[in-house]
């Protein structure tokens, strides 16, 4: 409980009391005990974040590898493998411990998601009981090693023209993996340069002489601690952050694997080499393939937003201890945190935090529900992977703000390495290239929003997608796609008509959702005329979508950033009365108009905001950073992250 007494504030705004402990578990919800479990490991393992700094690249890969293995014994790790191989057996965990991992050394978190999230997820949703029998116990305990070879030096983002080649030799019943050029080498591997003793390679498939796209391969790379026969590893070297990762690259020289070595649950080879597969279509297979693998984005996002409200507790306690300038006539300096631009800078963007992390929560109960076999609509999965998609650029995009802020925020003192900041700036900075670039992201939910995920969505790359939406009429793609099936009847979306938003109350979650909606269905048809038009007067589908890709990731972003208010004041509205509801009212209302705020320019071309209406919303937004300011200790308290973290005694005390 906050140790501030209730205040009545001039204009009867009584501040709310927040109980910091039952706000904890609000956000911790059904995984409160996989999180202490982690935070407590945490603290248990907390030097490494000291031999980061202190140790050399090889001594700290091996410390950080011995600290996975630890953690592996511990359940932490293997929570969302079966039961009956050692693990929990429940795949929403797994998320809450990762995510969780992500207030310590990110070198562990990366390491822990390389072995047990990618290596380890391959195995399990591309593999059969003969891929999981043999690899999956000494996985989950960490004493097999693995890496997930997919991207290439030349193919990172466009994963279907890989150039690693496995072709089927029918006379030995092996396949035979080579690396075809410079280009075609697997590089930035995780666990490569120096742990790794498999590695799950992705290939095109050859099969007789026929190209059957890509599949995925379990090879070994080691052999009693030494690189295998045709194999041939690089270290990555140095890196900008996460020197406790042995990143490699990795070649094949005609090395050969038994014909069991396919990940064979979509697709398999008879020994008489005879190509078979449940899914017909290879655009299709290849996606769905693809899509069993959306865990890896759920966890980054997730990992991303924690990585950041380390940075904003470091920073906010800091700005209630730090003061400078005198501005009464007692002479007395005054604290950091009182300067309206200081709430300005780190307040929204605790209020961000806590949007991301409800999202977060709504992405993982569907990942949860999809994988478990809860939920089996055929289009919850394409779904999912568009929202996991969303959510991971939003939150990556988010920790590279927050923490470059908040280093700023703290000055000279934010420069020290023993003040977390270089780690986390380092060490966050890839989340937003890695499991997918972000704008790439975004373009896979542009599309799936303009074809209504449609069945055709599998077989449709950006060409086809321009061709699909451009052979609908504008009017038909916006009432497949938007939520409320609507754009120009704005009275449908806004309750009280066309000029209901400019009379509706600013702190009415109504009114902003309706503000959120329309932009984002606005976008939406505006992108589909861009696209239509441009086919009718004749241009290369190529061009077009070219033409339009800026339109098209301003459509998804303001997608994504719709789920996130609504999960956000789904999540306030759920809670009982009392202090916390209200305190995290004011949060959903800070995030909601300084999102607004920040993109009022295109309210105000679009008629939606006056000049005097958005000169009001500026004003309420600092009037909510002065309300949310004698919360926000107790506000960055209730994430839960472990004192001992932040690791930053000259600010936080």
């Amino acid at each position: 409980m906050t140790t501030d007494k209730a205040a009545t504030a001039p204009g009867g705004y009584v501040r709310p009391e927040l109980d910091v402990r039952a706000l904890t578990e609000v956000l911790d919800g059904e995984y409160a005990e996989v999180r202490d479990l982690v935070r407590a490991n945490l603290v248990t393992h907390l030097p490494v974040l000291e031999e980061a700094d202190e140790l050399d690249v090889d001594a700290f890969r091996e410390r950080v590898r011995e600290r996975v293995v630890e953690m592996a014994a511990t359940g932490q790790t293997g929570m969302g493998f079966p039961q009956r191989y050692g693990g929990g057996g429940d795949i929403g965990a797994s998320i809450a411990a990762f995510e969780t991992l992500a207030f310590g050394d990110l070198s562990v978190l990366v390491k822990v998601g390389v072995q047990f999230g990618l290596f380890g997820g391959a195995i399990l949703h591309l593999g059969t009981e003969r891929h999981h029998d043999a690899y999956l116990p000494d996985l989950i305990t960490g004493k097999l090693m693995g890496c997930f070879a997919m991207t290439e030096t030349g193919h990172g983002s466009n994963v279907q023209a890989l150039g690693t080649v496995a072709r089927y030799d029918v006379d030995a019943r092996e396949f035979v993996i080579t690396t075809e050029g410079d280009q075609a080498r697997k590089d930035y591997i995780g666990n490569a340069a120096r742990h790794g003793e498999l590695a799950v390679v992705f290939a095109q498939l050859e099969v007789g002489g026929t190209a059957e796209g890509v599949h995925a391969f379990v090879v070994p790379i080691r052999t009693a601690g030494e690189v295998a026969p045709g194999v041939r590893i690089e270290d990555d070297g140095r890196k900008m952050g996460l020197n406790g990762v042995d990143n490699g690259r990795i070649r094949f020289d005609g090395v050969r694997v038994p014909r069991e070595a396919l990940l064979n649950r979509f697709a398999d080879v008879t020994p008489e080499g005879v190509y078979k597969s449940t899914i017909d279509n290879p655009d299709r297979r290849f996606f769905t393939m693809l899509g069993t693998l959306v865990q890896g984005r759920v966890s980054v996002g997730g990992a991303g937003v924690n990585a950041a409200k380390v940075a904003l507790a470091v920073a906010t306690k800091y700005a209630l201890r730090r003061r400078q300038f005198a501005t009464g006539s007692q002479g007395e300096e005054q604290l950091l945190l009182d300067y309206g631009l200081h709430q300005r800078r780190l307040l929204p963007l605790i209020a961000q935090s806590y949007a991301l992390h409800f999202a977060q929560d709504v992405l993982r109960a569907q990942l949860h529900d999809v994988f478990s076999g809860l939920e089996d609509d055929p289009g919850a999965r394409r779904r999912l992977e568009a929202r996991a998609a969303g959510t991971k650029a939003l939150g990556t995009w988010h920790a590279t703000r927050a923490i470059q802020e908040c280093r700023e925020a703290c000055g000279g003192a934010g420069y020290l390495a023993v003040n977390r900041f270089a780690a986390l700036k380092a060490d966050s900075d890839i989340f937003t290239t890695f499991e997918g670039d972000n704008h790439v992201l975004l373009q896979l939910v542009a599309k799936g929003l303009l074809t209504d995920y449609a069945s055709e969505f599998e077989d449709l790359d950006q060409l086809g997608m321009v061709r699909h939406v451009t052979s609908l009429a504008v009017e038909t793609v916006i009432e497949k796609t938007s939520a409320h099936k609507l754009l120009e009847r704005v009275r449908d979306l806004l309750p009280g008509g066309d000029e209901w938003d400019q009379e509706a109350g600013l702190l009415d979650s109504e009114y902003q959702l309706a503000m959120f909606r329309y932009r984002e269905e606005h976008m939406l048809a505006g992108a589909a005329r861009r696209l239509k038009r441009g086919i009718d007067q004749k241009g290369d589908p190529g061009t077009v979508f070219s033409q339009v890709q800026d339109h098209v990731i301003a459509v998804a972003r303001a997608h994504v950033e719709r789920l996130v208010l609504e999960a956000f004041v789904d999540k306030t509205r759920a809670l009982p009365e009392g202090g916390n509801k209200v305190a995290l009212g004011l949060l959903c209302d800070l995030f909601a108009l300084s999102t607004i705020e920040a993109d009022r320019a295109w309210f105000m071309e679009h008629g939606r905001l006056t000049v005097q209406r958005s000169k009001a919303i500026t004003r309420e937004v600092n009037d909510l950073c002065r309300k949310v300011r004698p919360l926000a200790g107790d506000l960055v308290d209730a994430w839960g992250i472990p004192p001992e973290l932040l690791r930053a005694p000259d600010l936080v005390g």
